[in-house]
């Protein structure tokens, strides 16, 4: 990168923090209003910090979901990782939400994280989750002994107390002028697992919001980060590995890989990342399909290739093979990358700027139909049961993705082929360079031929 990132002007933030395994997330996705964080009965679950913004009563500010504080229930590679991931967290926020249990009642390590909260300069609140019913409110009382206030009882679950809980904390958040202009692109970051997703991520903020693991799988849920460079916000989202089809456990690793379909489905471009130093994979393609079929825009990244910049011989292969193992995407620009070094990092935000413009490019309908007629001419469609196949009229009818209509006499009689034909011809004639194309034939009425 030629310089770093720097984050705009950022909404109030909301931090829920406590131990693993309380209701974090499930308390975020009531908040949020949709189930974005991945929650499952299994301490740990949440590792990266997932941020989102929430509306209550007139008051727009984010939400940040974080992983369970370090304790006993936390070990592991992971332990230091989530530790380091909530100080950033606490650093950030302007109201805390210290959550707890109030079916498994107070724990040695609901005190540790109190000690910890206690030193906070931000407003806190002690919020006894998990209370579902009547009997389990009174249970909350336990909670006193904590030191940290009058616990507020809620049921994330239910909904119940939620409400009561966001009329206290959006009395206490700032309010903060922000600039409200859109991203000039939504980039999810893609691919199999341990290629390097986070570390991509990582460096475009030169910051570690991601925690990086050599150990496959370590990213679950979709995070969204807002970024500034050269000028323009970028919304990046790092996604959980995509695994072939009979490698994906149930729970919460297919719910990982659910997050990233729909990562894919709300960005403007996917970046598909590759390593550079092994084979292009079956999986690799897989998951270029599956941006090809949502109609994104679509960026190759062959990341790590500081491990074969001195391979002549190798990089020569890997562009073969890219090639040809891609060949169903070829209008879809490659950047070599390496996170560590951090090569091409600059280049590539360029890049999917550029696609996530051509998604956005309109073709005058004379244009369009003078092309497709200059189309028909030199390369005729063919007939179908002895009667021409005729083209009547061609429009884009929307961007995002550009989608084309043509009106056909009889639309089945047209093989791929030639709408893959006539796609080249309009790529050649206008650009969508990285952008997936729709192209639909439809049957003028009164027509037959």
């Amino acid at each position: 990168m030629t310089g770093p990132a720097a984050a705009k002007t950022q909404r109030p933030l909301l931090a829920i923090v406590g131990r693993p395994n309380v209701g974090k997330s499930a308390l975020f996705n009531r908040i949020v209003g949709r189930r974005k964080a991945i929650v499952q009965d299994e301490p740990g679950t949440t590792r990266d910090r997932n941020y989102e913004e929430a509306d209550w009563a007139g008051c727009v500010f984010r939400v940040v979901d974080t992983g369970g504080l370090l304790g006993e229930a936390v070990s592991g590679p992971y332990a230091t990782p989530i530790s380091e991931q909530v100080g950033h967290a606490l650093e950030e926020a302007d109201v805390i939400c210290f959550v707890v249990d109030v079916r498994s009642g107070l724990l040695s390590l609901d005190q540790d994280v109190a000690a910890l909260l206690r030193e906070a300069s931000q407003p806190v609140f002690l919020v006894g989750n998990k209370a579902d019913s009547s009997e389990l409110e009174s249970a909350v009382a336990e909670f006193y002994a904590l030191g940290m206030g009058e616990p507020l009882t809620v049921s994330a679950l239910h909904g119940r107390g939620v409400g009561e809980l966001l009329d206290l904390v959006v009395a206490e958040l700032p309010q903060v002028a922000v600039d409200e202009e859109a991203p000039i692109c939504k980039l999810a970051i893609v691919g199999r697992p341990n290629v390097g997703k986070s570390s991509i991520v990582n460096a475009i903020l030169n910051e570690d919001r991601m925690i990086v693991s050599s150990t496959p799988g370590t990213t679950r849920d979709a995070i969204d980060t807002e970024v500034e460079f050269e000028g323009k916000r970028y919304l990046l989202v790092d996604t959980a590995g995509v695994r072939r089809r009979g490698k994906v456990l149930p729970g919460v690793e297919r719910a990982s890989v659910v997050r990233a379909r729909r990562a894919i489905d709300r960005a403007d471009v996917v970046a598909v990342v590759m390593d550079a130093a092994e084979d292009v994979a079956s999986q690799d393609q897989h998951i270029l399909a599956m941006a090809l079929e949502a109609h994104r825009g679509v960026v190759l990244a062959l990341n790590k290739s500081d491990l074969i910049a001195e391979d002549a011989e190798a990089i020569e292969r890997r562009e073969r093979q890219l090639r040809w193992r891609a060949r169903f995407v070829p209008w879809a620009p490659a950047i070599w990358t390496s996170a560590v070094h951090q090569s091409n990092l600059d280049l590539l935000l360029r890049t999917a700027t550029t696609v996530a413009e051509e998604r956005r490019r309109r073709v005058a309908t004379g244009e369009l139909n003078a092309l497709v007629k200059r189309s028909l001419r030199e390369h005729p469609p063919g007939a179908v049961h002895g009667r021409a196949v005729k083209f009547f009229y061609a429009t884009q009818v929307s961007v995002e993705p550009p989608t084309f209509h043509f009106f056909v006499n009889y639309p089945d009689g047209v093989h791929f082929s030639y709408q893959r034909f006539l796609e080249r011809q309009i790529r050649e004639e206008f650009g969508f360079e990285g952008a997936a194309l729709r192209m639909v034939l439809r049957k003028r009425s009164g027509h037959d031929g």
